[in-house]
């Protein structure tokens, strides 16, 4: 929970970066703290340098019937930009698979903007390949 206020404005940096997208500040640590409470919704890994937190990502799950499995979610993905090509982001993906593994998943997942191409370098440069599934979406 030490770290909800980084990982909310992590998102923050984020989604401002990658998207052009401002988002609020109050309602993200809303959501970080209720994930956090909550770990079926979800658990954040997160990148520490000198005990301060410099990234992190969120780990959800989707039961799949097709496989009878867990497919494994990687969301929310950010590493200050003085952090990036260190490590860190392979770091806390490693973990993910390891994690993902050990509860039998048969995939891990992401999804990432279309005009993210430095993200999807670093997704390609870790095994990761393009899905066949497109995204859509509707406002509830």
């Amino acid at each position: 929970m030490a770290d909800a206020k980084a990982i909310a404005q992590f998102q923050v940096d984020m989604a401002l970066e990658s998207e052009g997208t401002l988002l609020g500040i109050d309602t993200l640590l809303d959501g970080v703290r209720h994930a956090m409470e909550d770990a079926q919704k979800g658990t954040y890994l997160v990148a520490e340098v000198d005990g301060n937190p410099v990234g992190s990502l969120l780990l959800t799950k989707e039961w799949s019937d097709w496989n009878d499995g867990w497919y494994y979610w990687i969301q929310s993905v950010f590493v200050k930009a003085e952090h990036r090509r260190k490590g860190l982001y392979r770091a806390m993906y490693e973990k993910a698979k390891q994690i993902a593994r050990a509860d039998g998943a048969s995939q891990i997942r992401l999804y990432v903007d279309k005009t993210n191409e430095r993200g999807q370098k670093t997704y390609q440069a870790l095994g990761m390949h393009e899905s066949h599934y497109l995204m859509y979406e509707a406002e509830l």
